[in-house]
């Protein structure tokens, strides 16, 4: 009798960057295993020989984390430690002739869209039948799930269209699929994602389909969550919040980055909206449906952004009083169109800028987390660490956003589940509570 050839490689996956990056080495895992290749994911495994990382290219912070890892790895290589290293994603599908030069360890590069490339250098096969189907390395309860990939955009400060390309929607029905493989596997909430959601069917509907999809997502046996990031403000389809407000596993949560609200800046950003439009956005989401959570990001330090252009942004960020916000410094990208401004903010003053804004946030934060003790709160809870169990409430993404705590010494709690919480105290970024009494 023929018995199965397992291979002897054991391959380690790096991933950098957004959860976006997190789904592809996930699917590049699954096609590996589909192989017969031992895969680990930033396990630590020294028995790996194979290393793959997976990397990130948006901002100078990114790219330098990305060539510290490829440095670092190229060292293992060089002592022996492992025998081959692949890189792929966006800092390779961007800087690829330069840092074959650089770092001539490396065995190969690969863009974002060379999966079966990189499959074919380990003598891999691309398998067709796998759509939908890959080897989940976040908490098994949640998941992200790509609706598509590239951007149409033309935001001036933006590279990402240097990298993924342009828009690619994928089909309700596949995305069903997956979204079912998911759930068979104990996915109790999905994260949907993409470089913008807000262009969802526009290339293969010909009309924006994110509430359709919505929809049928919500039909999937076993999800119990879904929940919406990357937002483009610019033509929001509205019809997005009817279905939030009809189906209840869609969260009233909403994730719109929307950069600024100085008119000047927002122009030269080529964000193709202004502070008017954005206000009368943001009211029409709140009225569609009240009590949404709406997180966002500022990009602070764009070329020629004054003093008087922040100041503008504050009082915007206090008017608006968010529940969540995050805020990032301005990087000037080579090849965007933000590149021919003259960089003229100082570092100094993009991060004290920034800190400015955060101190803001943790204000309005806090007091939005006081008004919610007393409350009782669904919670999802992922993980326990020492003395704590931590979740999520409906209106909190894993690891951007605020946790529940509960006592671990005096409570039990199982991992994945939901419970019912009693808010009893909070900060600035986190929520105390205890499980509900049984009436």
């Amino acid at each position: 009798m023929k018995t199965k050839n397992y291979r002897k490689d054991r391959v380690e996956v790096i991933t950098l960057g957004c959860s976006k990056n997190l789904v592809d080495s996930e699917e590049l895992m699954g096609q590996l295993e589909a192989n017969d290749y031992k895969v680990s994911h930033e396990s630590g495994n020294e028995n790996a020989n194979i290393v793959i990382i997976n990397t990130c290219g948006f901002i100078d912070r990114a790219k330098e984390e990305s060539i510290e890892t490829i440095l670092e790895y190229a060292a293992e290589k060089k002592a022996g430690r492992i025998e081959r290293l692949l890189v792929t994603g966006c800092l390779s599908q961007r800087y690829r002739d330069d840092l074959k030069k650089e770092i001539p360890e490396v065995d190969d590069w690969f863009g974002t869209m060379e999966l079966p490339l990189l499959l074919e250098r380990l003598e891999a096969d691309y398998k067709h039948e796998l759509l939908g189907e890959r080897v989940s390395v976040t908490p098994s309860h949640y998941a992200y799930l790509k609706i598509s990939e590239g951007c149409n955009r033309t935001c001036a400060f933006c590279a990402i269209p240097l990298m993924r390309g342009a828009h690619r929607s994928k089909s309700i029905e596949e995305l069903v699929k997956e979204a079912r493989f998911l759930a068979r596997n104990g996915t109790r909430e999905l994260i949907l994602i993409a470089q913008e959601l807000s262009y969802y069917g526009l290339d293969i509907y010909k009309k924006r389909a994110l509430a359709r999809l919505l929809s049928a997502l919500a039909e999937v046996e076993g999800i119990e969550w879904i929940r919406l990031h990357y937002a483009y403000p610019g033509k929001f389809p509205l019809d997005v919040l009817d279905v939030m407000r009809k189906e209840e596993k869609v969260l009233p949560y909403l994730d719109m980055p929307l950069q600024h609200a100085s008119d000047p800046v927002l122009k030269r950003m080529r964000r193709q909206i202004t502070r008017k439009e954005t206000e009368e956005l943001l009211d029409r989401i709140r009225a569609k449906v009240p009590g949404i959570h709406i997180r966002t990001t500022m990009l602070v330090g764009f070329p020629g952004e004054s003093e008087e252009d922040f100041e503008e942004l504050m009082d915007f960020v206090q008017a608006q009083q968010f529940e969540r916000l995050g805020v990032f410094t301005y990087s000037h990208e080579e090849n965007t169109a933000a590149y021919e401004l003259q960089d003229d903010v100082p570092q100094e003053v993009k991060e004290e800028r920034a800190a400015r804004l955060m101190e803001l946030q943790s204000g309005i934060s806090f007091e939005k987390n006081k008004a919610k003790i007393g409350t009782v709160q669904r919670v999802l809870f992922d993980r326990k660490e020492g003395d704590w169990f931590i979740g999520r409430t409906a209106y909190d993404s894993p690891e951007v956003d605020n946790e529940v705590l509960v006592d671990a010494k005096n409570q039990y709690l199982r991992i994945g589940d939901f419970t019912d919480i009693v808010i009893t105290d909070a900060n600035e970024f986190d929520l105390y509570g205890m499980i509900k009494p049984i009436e």
